[in-house]
């Protein structure tokens, strides 16, 4: 066993000044000269004091609490808080839910990534391009004289189709009836190399029956151009009436 070897430890700092240490003294020395250099004091002779006066606990009593005088039944301290706990089913859907999420999430190749991206971004811009027609159309109608902005209150008013069931029901027959008169018939092509089969069959017969009727006409025969000329005129005709 080696032993320690104890060094003198130096002190960094002063020592605190002591004031009640230091005044001690001094305040002693003064008191015995005091002794020392005053008189004998006479006596005095006893006064009569008046007796204190007892006070009377009736006449002011004040509380030693705050709460001394409150009285607090334990029944109103029992209360119960009304939450809505979550109940075990519901959040094992929501778990499942969120799982199947993150899968499908996951389960997503780059193209369909990058197919719901440019979906956005095209919703975006249609959306801004509506707001932007929109704030041109509200400018519009702001600059026309004395009437002003009535599209708000154009809003906000019904129809008459949807007041009346009469006006109504004759909107629908007449939006009906119109949509009937636009759905028509594809027209026929007329030049023969855009004709089916069938078609080009039926011109060729009607051709020939009508070149047939021709040169049996005795007015073919005495006079071909006044023929054909009238022949023109009926096809002519007809064309028109059926257009």
């Amino acid at each position: 066993m080696v032993g320690k070897i104890k060094r003198a430890r130096q002190k960094l700092h002063h020592g605190a000044v002591r004031v009640e240490a230091e005044k001690a003294p001094v305040t002693a020395q003064l008191k015995e000269l005091n002794t020392v250099l005053k008189p004998a004091a006479r006596p005095e002779p006893p006064q009569d004091r008046p007796a204190e006066k007892t006070p009377d606990p009736k006449a002011f009593n004040f509380p030693k609490g705050i709460f001394a005088g409150t009285k607090i039944t334990p029944e109103t301290l029992v209360q119960t808080l009304k939450f809505d706990e979550p109940s075990p089913l519901r959040t094992t859907k929501q778990a499942a839910e969120e799982q199947k999420g993150r899968e499908e999430k996951k389960q997503q190749s780059k193209k369909e990534k990058m197919k719901e991206r440019r979906e956005r971004w095209l919703n975006k811009i249609s959306a801004i391009k509506v707001a932007r027609e929109q704030q041109v159309a509200l400018e519009r109608r702001k600059a026309t004289p004395v009437v002003g902005d009535m599209q708000v209150l154009a809003d906000a008013l019904p129809e008459l189709t949807q007041l009346l069931p009469s006006v109504r029901e004759s909107a629908t027959a007449s939006a009906q009836r119109r949509h009937k008169g636009l759905v028509r018939k594809k027209a026929e092509p007329t030049d023969y190399y855009q004709m089916k089969p069938a078609q080009k069959r039926k011109l060729l017969e009607t051709e020939a029956s009508r070149f047939s009727e021709a040169m049996k006409d005795p007015t073919f025969k005495a006079n071909p151009l006044a023929a054909i000329g009238e022949h023109l005129r009926k096809r002519l005709r007809q064309e028109d009436e059926q257009s």
